[in-house]
Formats: structure tokens, sequence, C-alpha cells
């Protein structure tokens, strides 16, 4: 048996092995990612459900921005977890149904810190992490954390910054009624150019427009609910 050979075999048997511990890598961060979301059900069960409508309307958003194919996975991770920072939020504050105060804003407000932190130290979502950091942002710069303006914001931020105010907006919550899907529509529509960014919003719109019954009927309530 040649060396040349024995070379080839346990070149292959290398690469085998490389390519092995890759596809153990994915399915371990898969792994960990939806474990995740539910640890976000565990501690608010509207925000997991929240973020899993989240990711699948954010590729579809992705898709018709041209956002392209080999960058979706960062987009779903994205939306999916954008608000796993609310984990280190007190539960007297995610849950108040009071109106918070200065203090207790400023806490939730360091959510999106709390997400890039977070994900930021897992191989790979580094992308991710940023989108999540920079989710509520306003394409007027009046947002946070970094006050950043137009397309200075990550194009995934955008588009989750405009899905997660209508997902939210549509949506009981502890301390109100969800608005109806039109008065959602008109809101996003009006902070078009402000807080969101246009062309986002109307390529949502649609896909709200075309989803907006099964969104109501999974949040209990319909799609003529009136705040």
């Amino acid at each position: 048996m040649s060396s040349a050979f024995i070379a080839d075999t346990e070149r292959s048997l290398l690469l085998l092995r490389v390519k092995e511990l890759e596809e153990h890598h994915a399915t371990f961060r898969d792994s960990v990612i939806c474990a995740f979301n539910q640890l976000l059900d565990l501690k608010d069960l509207s925000t997991g459900v929240h973020s899993t409508r989240l990711a699948e309307w954010a590729i579809r958003v992705a898709r018709k921005l041209n956002v392209p194919d080999d960058r979706l996975y960062q987009v779903e991770v994205a939306a999916l977890l954008h608000d796993v920072g609310k984990i280190g939020v007190p539960d007297a504050i995610l849950k108040k149904a009071a109106p918070l105060t200065a203090e207790e804003r400023t806490v939730i407000n360091r959510h999106p810190e709390y997400s890039w932190s977070i994900l930021r130290l897992f191989s790979g979502l580094e992308e991710a992490s940023l989108y999540a950091l920079h989710h509520h942002e306003s394409v007027d710069g009046s947002g946070y954390p970094a006050g950043l303006k137009g397309h200075d914001i990550p194009l995934v931020s955008r588009i989750v910054s405009v899905i997660d105010a209508y997902d939210a907006m549509v949506s009981n919550r502890c301390y109100r009624k969800g608005l109806s899907h039109e008065e959602a529509i008109r809101r996003l529509v009006a902070s078009s150019g402000t807080q969101f960014d246009s062309e986002v919003v109307q390529a949502f719109i649609p896909i709200a427009e075309q989803e907006a019954d099964q969104v109501f009927a999974a949040a209990g309530t319909s799609s003529s609910a009136a705040l």
C-alpha cells in the first residue's frame, strides 16, 4: 500500500471528521436557540409565541426585500431571539399592569443590549446578535440603544422593528387590550419615515393582511377588536 494512498485515506477521514463536528456544532446551536425560545415561554408566554411568529414573518419580508438566502438563518435567529434579553428584566417590571416609571423604562430599554450580550457569545451568531441589538432603533434617530438613523440601522433590525411593533400592538397585554388590525396598520403607516422604515412597512402590510385572522385567533380575540 503506497504512502500516497495512506495519506489520501487519512485526509478523507479527517475531512469526514471535520464535517461531523460541524454538523454536531450546528445541531447543538439550533438546540440552544430552541431552548432559549422555550425559556422565553416560561418567562412570559406571550413573548415566546410572539417571537416564533416574528421569525416566520421576518423571513418572508426579508425575501421580499431581496436579502440573500444565505443570510436568512441570521434573520430567523434575530427575529426569534430578539427579546431573549428580557430574561434579565425583573418580572415586576416586565409584567407590571400600571404605567412604568422613568427608572423602570430605563431598565426594560436595556433588553436589546442583554439580547446582544447573550447571542454574541455563540459562534456564528455574531450577525444575529447585532440585529437584535438594534431592533428598537428608529429611522429618525430617536430610538435606542445607539440612536442610529436610516440605513445606518441594519435592514434586518428595521424588519424586526416593524413586525415586532405590529404584533405587540394587536396582542393583548396585562396592562391593555390589543388594537384592531386596521388601527395597527394605520399606526405603522403613520410612523413610516420616523420610527419605521417605509419600505419595510409596505413589504409587511400584505403579509399582515393575509395572516391577521390567524394572529387574532391565536391571541383569543378578533381582527376587529377595539382598544
